[in-house]
């Protein structure tokens, strides 16, 4: 059994978002005609309350993109974005959504950040997706979205941990590309640890 994971298809990171990726919009004719050789689509929202520890604004002193230390864990400091019931953490209305299996929300907690699926970026807590996958009985999971060197790589390789057999659709991931160069790494990051990298033409 398999499964589409569509990873945070919101407006906050598409062109315009407080989070906008360059080109993200192309990622539409793809992100809709694939749903058709899936029976099961999984589409993940990042869902912040507006206190998280993510945004720059709640760290007095610090600016979008600065790189600090919580908890021993290395945080970037983000714009305000994907607050929980705005219209930036809403899908993208050019997204079909008809479809969805299941919606998995992340990023709850105010006190610790969530770039992947499955859990914290602690792993302290992890969402509902591994249990609904493990239900359901699919192993096969193929993966895109947004962003390619962030929440779509940690989501990758927790899969990887977690023992999916793991697909990265790589034309249909968008990169923030903070560092020039990163959304490349993110890429052999995912080859190398396990992640089979493929292009998606027709049916796979």
């Amino acid at each position: 059994m398999r499964a589409l994971i569509l990873i945070d298809l919101q407006n906050d990171f598409f062109p315009g978002g407080a989070l906008g990726i360059p080109q993200a919009e192309n990622i539409f004719p793809l992100a809709n005609n694939i749903q058709r050789d899936f029976e099961y689509i999984f589409a993940s929202k990042d869902w912040h309350p507006i206190d998280h520890i993510s945004f720059a604004v709640n760290h007095p002193g610090h600016a979008d993109f600065d790189v600090i230390n919580i908890n021993g864990i290395e945080q970037v400091l983000w714009p305000v974005h994907c607050v929980q019931e705005t219209f930036g953490a809403e899908f993208n209305s050019k997204l079909n959504t008809a479809k969805f299996t299941d919606i998995i929300y992340k990023g709850t907690d105010s006190t610790i950040d969530s770039y992947s699926c499955f859990f914290d970026n602690k792993h302290l807590k992890d969402t509902s997706l591994n249990r609904k996958l493990t239900e359901l009985k699919i192993r096969d999971l193929y993966f895109m979205g947004l962003a390619t060197d962030y929440c779509l790589k940690y989501t990758v390789l927790d899969s990887l941990e977690l023992g999916y057999n793991t697909y990265v659709i790589k034309n249909g991931c968008f990169g923030i590309n903070k560092n020039p160069g990163d959304v490349e790494l993110a890429f052999k990051e995912m080859q190398n640890s396990g992640a089979k990298l493929i292009e998606w033409q027709g049916q796979i």
